[in-house]
């Protein structure tokens, strides 16, 4: 198998995680443990495992001028972006969360042209405003069944979290051409973990430990190791290989797998609505990405 290969099964593979992980965390998040309180445990769990993988990695030194950087891809990469994320997600349901997702490469490119001055064709903008309509719906009709107690305000901090992780793209960018990502990696998820403390600490104090089956200390862990830790792993793989807008359409994928899993179990249902924000969100993503014919990507 070619190393191109491996790295589109890499990226494959991230996306079955990170659509199997909207409704395992849905399963811990509210009833064992609180939206913060799991981040708490994802972050620093992930802390600890970012800097045991450090040890064995290229050692580099990190220029003082670059930690503010590493900073700001802290909050937005990690603390704001985790915390609106799992919140979001305790009050609506997987297939909504992880439509809403699909709006990351979308805001990508409108901040990388308002921040970076890139230009837009007219397709791109047309794109992006039937992503924003889908959105729109989805957040304001899009009701679920089971645990979904505040499906309005939970997908627009879904929302709020495919924004901040829009940020952190272009904010961890430079780091990325400048050093190895486990130089900085390490960094940036201590940084997270001070900013989440304030939040996390007094509900991960809150949980009855006694009380949690095994099935569920399990899909904590799976959160932990697998969605954060080897997911990050996986994406460095196919990014040596792929280039980045070809790894971003991966993304589209989450909530193919999101939505099997979470109909097999019963955990979610399909609506009109769900289904026709779906296909708006689809079709802006394809305006917005889809490369002009003279070029080529990987």
């Amino acid at each position: 198998m070619s190393k191109r290969n491996i790295a589109l099964f890499g990226a494959t593979f991230v996306s079955i995680i990170y659509g199997v992980t909207f409704t395992i965390a849905k399963d811990v998040m509210p009833i064992y443990i609180d939206a913060y309180g799991f981040i708490f445990l994802r972050v620093g769990g992930s802390v600890i495992l970012f800097w045991l993988a450090w040890l064995f990695m290229p050692k580099e030194k990190i220029a003082f001028a670059d930690f503010p950087r590493i900073i700001a891809a802290a909050f937005f990469g990690v603390a704001f972006n985790m915390l609106t994320f799992f919140k979001g997600l305790s009050l609506t349901s997987p297939i909504s969360a992880a439509v809403i997702m699909v709006t990351t490469p979308m805001i990508v490119l409108t901040l990388s042209a308002i921040i970076m001055k890139e230009r837009m064709k007219s397709r791109m903008v047309f794109g992006i405003m039937l992503g924003l309509i889908g959105t729109g719906f989805l957040i304001l009709y899009g009701k679920s069944i089971g645990s979904a107690t505040d499906a309005g305000l939970g997908n627009f901090l879904v929302l709020l979290n495919a924004v901040s992780y829009g940020f952190y793209l272009i904010t961890v960018k430079k780091l990325m051409d400048k050093y190895n990502a486990f130089t900085f990696v390490k960094w940036i998820y201590l940084f997270g973990f001070f900013m989440v403390l304030p939040f996390g600490w007094s509900q991960f104090q809150a949980v009855n430990w006694e009380i949690i089956p095994v099935a569920i200390s399990w899909k904590i862990a799976f959160v932990v190791v697998f969605s954060t830790f080897l997911t990050y792993l996986l994406n460095l793989l196919s990014m040596r290989e792929l280039k980045p807008t070809t790894v971003a359409v991966f993304i589209y994928l989450q909530p193919v797998f999101a939505t099997i899993f979470a109909i097999s179990l019963g955990k979610d249902n399909l609506s009109f609505v769900k289904i026709g924000s779906a296909i708006l969100i689809f079709g802006g993503v394809y305006l917005v990405s889809s490369p002009s014919p003279s070029k080529s990507e990987n």
